[in-house]
């Protein structure tokens, strides 16, 4: 498996495709921003014009899209499916609802396509620095051909199962706590900032102590600016708890601390702030309090 499509060139999918050339592999890219190709060409990859021509002929097909329903346009409306190699491979890198990457993944197989369920955590910082952790659902036969991909990729590619769908779960459930984590982080912040503590300090030492969490050191700093750069937004959150929410309704499984957080995170969403930074989940608060700050 050397050659590869890669859709999605987006904060996450462009370095990931740039670690994918560095390991050696050849890369086309295709990205509705053609700026982005041009990144990806400068670092040694190709770049296509769309995901047809990112995927003729290629091995294999990666998908780092912002949803399912993309996922499936692209694999059956704009013909990148047609275009590959016969028996190559998808790999579905999204966060997705499980019961959509099912369905893609029926659709794939039974076209005579291999599919891999693989979405990642860590972050455009992780994606950059090939240390994401990749949750992987697959056969083990087809782990194992697909593995060296995805670690040119990821520091961690767990196998978490044989059935598509069963990576989005395991996202899933990354990602109740990530939001959980984010928002609880916020609100203690928020409380400190309302008893006019110093926020500096008040943050060194939640970071370093029993209270800190991973969501907490990364995002904290950025709570305590107005308009912090983007690393991941507050509509995504929007979107992957949703997926959260989800799953836990076909499974009849009662999740208060994920659909709260949904909520905190959409309402900031719906203030006109969902393109902020995930921090900004803090804005939340100081409006439940009635300040802008």
């Amino acid at each position: 498996m050397t050659s590869i499509g890669f859709i999605g060139l987006g904060s996450m999918g462009l370095p990931m495709a740039t670690n994918l050339v560095k390991h050696g592999f050849e890369v086309r890219g295709s990205d509705l921003r053609a700026e982005a190709g041009q990144t990806l060409a400068a670092a040694g990859g190709t770049a296509a014009p769309d995901a047809a021509s990112a995927c003729e002929g290629a091995d294999s097909a990666i998908l780092m899209v912002v949803n399912a329903a993309q996922a499936r346009q692209i694999l059956f409306t704009s013909g990148a499916l047609d275009t590959l190699k016969a028996g190559a491979t998808i790999i579905l890198m999204a966060t997705c609802p499980p019961a959509a990457v099912e369905g893609i993944a029926q659709e794939v197989e039974a076209r005579g396509f291999a599919f891999v369920d693989a979405p990642v955590s860590g972050g455009v910082v992780g994606a950059a620095a090939g240390s994401l952790t990749i949750m992987t659902a697959a056969a083990p036969d087809l782990f194992a051909r697909v593995k060296p991909v995805l670690d040119a990729m990821g520091g961690k590619v767990v196998h978490v199962g044989t059935k598509a769908g069963q990576g989005a779960t395991a996202k899933a459930v990354n990602q109740l706590l990530c939001g959980a984590h984010l928002a609880v982080a916020a609100e203690a912040l928020s409380l400190a900032e309302k008893l006019d503590l110093d926020l500096e300090a008040m943050l060194d030492i939640v970071s370093g102590s029993a209270a800190s969490s991973w969501m907490l050191r990364d995002r904290g700093a950025r709570m305590l600016e107005d308009t912090p750069h983007v690393t991941s937004a507050v509509d995504i959150f929007v979107k992957d708890l949703g997926i959260v929410l989800e799953a836990g309704a076909g499974a009849k499984t009662a999740l208060p601390m994920a659909a709260l957080a949904h909520q905190l995170f959409l309402s900031v969403s719906g203030a006109g702030f969902g393109a902020l930074d995930d921090s900004q989940v803090i804005r939340a608060y100081r409006s439940l309090q009635g300040r802008a700050r």
